[in-house]
């Protein structure tokens, strides 16, 4: 058996960022699971199915060794059920590596085989987060270029474009 990893997140909506890292995790493990979190803490915009299918339809090109998976719960439960040995998470400032190391000690904590693997985007995606694609949609903006066109359709069907007044 190779390396597997898991990248977990809400994906509330999946952006090129998350493909990137996606992308990037694919080079570096044999499997990777992504894992799509129903934080009971968070309201969601989109559905967990929906979320799920939007990953699902970005990215048709990955083969066998990607999977999508749902959990809540404790990460560190769903890496010791899925055989894991490695979680991966995308860093992309200062402020993201705070709560992301807090986070990878408490899981090795927990379990002291996992690894946690931190990876940075592409440059250009390093403004990018699902909270502000999310907030840029909902006054019509374009967000073209930020997220798939599969996830573009999907904002825009939730955040119909406005007509002038």
């Amino acid at each position: 058996m190779g390396k597997r990893a898991v990248y977990p997140g809400m994906f509330d909506p999946m952006h090129n960022g998350h493909l990137d890292v996606i992308h990037r995790s694919l080079r570096i493990f044999d499997e990777l699971i992504v894992a799509v979190v129903g934080n009971p803490g968070k309201t969601p915009l989109f559905t967990m199915a929906e979320r799920m299918e939007m990953i699902d339809e970005a990215t048709p090109d990955l083969g066998s060794n990607f999977r999508i998976v749902a959990f809540d719960g404790l990460l560190i439960d769903l890496v010791d059920r899925e055989r894991a040995d490695c979680i991966v998470r995308g860093i992309r400032a200062v402020s993201d590596f705070e709560y992301e190391f807090q986070m990878a000690l408490m899981n090795r904590k927990l379990k002291s085989t996992v690894e946690t693997v931190f990876l940075m985007p592409h440059e250009k995606y390093t403004y990018i987060s699902s909270r502000l694609i999310k907030e840029v949609a909902s006054f019509g903006a374009t967000v073209t270029g930020m997220v798939p066109p599969v996830v573009e359709k999907r904002l825009v069907e939730k955040f119909p474009p406005k007509t002038p007044a």
